[in-house]
């Protein structure tokens, strides 16, 4: 029942942000505002407090990054040949990248660090870093080939660099594998902090959501929700249970893959001649759905 509730209590937050923009209140400009300070601030926080004081042996391990990487690409194939006879060059490729591109950042992680134990925080962190340093230029990738639109991936690559999550990451882990002590002040701090992520998150996912009902295609959107939030975190379970990982290494994997179609696809659609529309919409369909079957996932493994 408390699993329930707290996603409940989700899905209420994630309306306020819609109905915050629809009444004017969370603009174009203020919603910037709000994701910068979701995106630069509280996430980094949350993840350098999950993993500064855990050494990077701890958390990062060959089954782990195999595993992921199989349920990933594995996804992703099976999506281009569901997906392959969509009308369109534009709907094709987004339904493509959206049934594999996961929300790891803005609500996987702050979802698994108000549920499970820190050390399912931290390998969540990790799980975070990798998949994002495949999913955005497989998205890049999928997005241009299928499209013919040009894309700056070397330069999308080099962005990863300076991306605020993978450098909080990192030197979370360079931290704990050396054994630096924090003050006890700071860690709460930075702990206070990192607890906005989540609910700053949905206000911005909320109030970027958009949905024209009379030109839905419930057979395209439903596909991608049933690749993306099914098909996906049944198959990490698959794919975990193969490799007989730790109890928070599964924990972490299934529930942060069994997340719904990161908002980020839709900016990538946007520019690289993706269907924007069709893209506003599965983020919509796919955050909506996945209250019932992250329920359903974090209930099983509980």
């Amino acid at each position: 029942m408390e699993i329930l509730v707290r996603l409940l209590a989700l899905l209420v937050v994630l309306l306020v942000g819609t109905g915050l923009r629809a009444s004017g209140i969370l603009d174009a400009g203020r919603t910037d505002k709000l994701n910068a300070v979701a995106y630069y601030v509280a996430l980094p926080a949350l993840i350098f407090v999950s993993t500064y004081d855990q050494a990077i042996g701890e958390l990062l391990s060959l089954a782990l990054v195999g595993g992921l990487l199989l349920v990933l690409f594995t996804t992703a194939g099976l999506a281009w040949v569901v997906h392959r006879n969509q009308e369109t060059s534009g709907r094709q490729s987004v339904a493509i990248v959206q049934s594999y591109h996961s929300n790891l950042g803005y609500l996987g992680l702050p979802l698994v660090a108000a549920t499970f134990a820190d050390h399912v925080t931290a390998i969540a962190s990790v799980i975070l870093g990798v998949v994002t340093l495949v999913q955005v230029p497989l998205t890049i990738l999928v997005l241009s080939t299928v499209n013919g639109a040009d894309a700056e991936l070397a330069e999308e690559i080099r962005g990863l660099a300076a991306n605020p999550v993978l450098l909080s990451l990192i030197a979370g882990l360079a931290i704990g594998s050396i054994g630096v002590t924090f003050p006890g002040a700071v860690v709460l701090g930075l702990d206070a902090v990192g607890s906005l992520a989540l609910p700053l998150a949905l206000l911005c996912v909320g109030a970027s959501l958009e949905i024209d009902l009379p030109s839905v295609d419930y057979g395209a959107t439903g596909s991608v929700v049933a690749l993306k939030i099914v098909a996906m975190p049944v198959l990490a379970w698959i794919v975990f249970s193969a490799l007989a990982v730790d109890t928070a290494t599964f924990v972490a994997s299934v529930v942060m893959l069994g997340t719904p179609t990161a908002v980020s696809t839709y900016v990538f659609a946007a520019e690289l001649e993706g269907d924007e529309e069709f893209a506003s919409l599965n983020v919509f369909a796919t955050t909506l759905v996945s209250i019932v079957t992250l329920f359903v996932l974090i209930t099983l493994i509980t």
